[in-house]
């Protein structure tokens, strides 16, 4: 798939569009399009694994509470999210690592500060391949 995501102006926030063949790839994407805001076009290196475990009632929430991890852990941890890889993905259990590093100012430009993950015109489909719409808090 050539676009993994696109961002989405809206007048009080802003919004991921993102896409995959897998619902790997789309939540890998949605994250990757999560770091982009945060982050702009930082090179991030995926030297650090963090172990992952998420669980959910179903797939919208999901992914709701996977970018609010991914959120958390580039606001408490100071930890920016290069890429996943996924032990287990289902519509309601998510299993595996983060890769990434640690937050450098000589490095990394923070562009934005994305206040939390939104349930505000959420969507999560499958035609053919994935896709999902979320709406961020900043």
């Amino acid at each position: 798939m050539d676009e993994r995501f696109r961002i989405l102006e809206h007048p009080a926030d802003v919004g991921i569009e993102a896409y995959g063949e897998t619902l790997q790839e789309l939540f890998e994407n949605s994250a990757v399009g999560l770091i982009s805001i945060i982050a702009g076009s930082s090179k991030i290196e995926s030297g650090h694994r963090l172990h992952v475990s998420i669980e959910s009632t179903d797939i919208e929430n999901l992914l709701v509470r996977w970018l609010s991890e991914i959120l958390y852990l580039s606001d408490a941890e100071q930890f920016i999210f290069a890429r996943a890889d996924f032990e287990k993905i289902s519509q309601t259990l998510l299993k595996g690592f983060v890769f990434g590093e640690r937050y450098d100012p000589a490095k990394h430009q923070l562009q934005m500060s994305v206040k939390a993950v939104t349930y505000h015109q959420l969507k999560v489909r499958r035609q053919g391949t994935w896709s999902a719409t979320v709406f961020l808090d900043v």
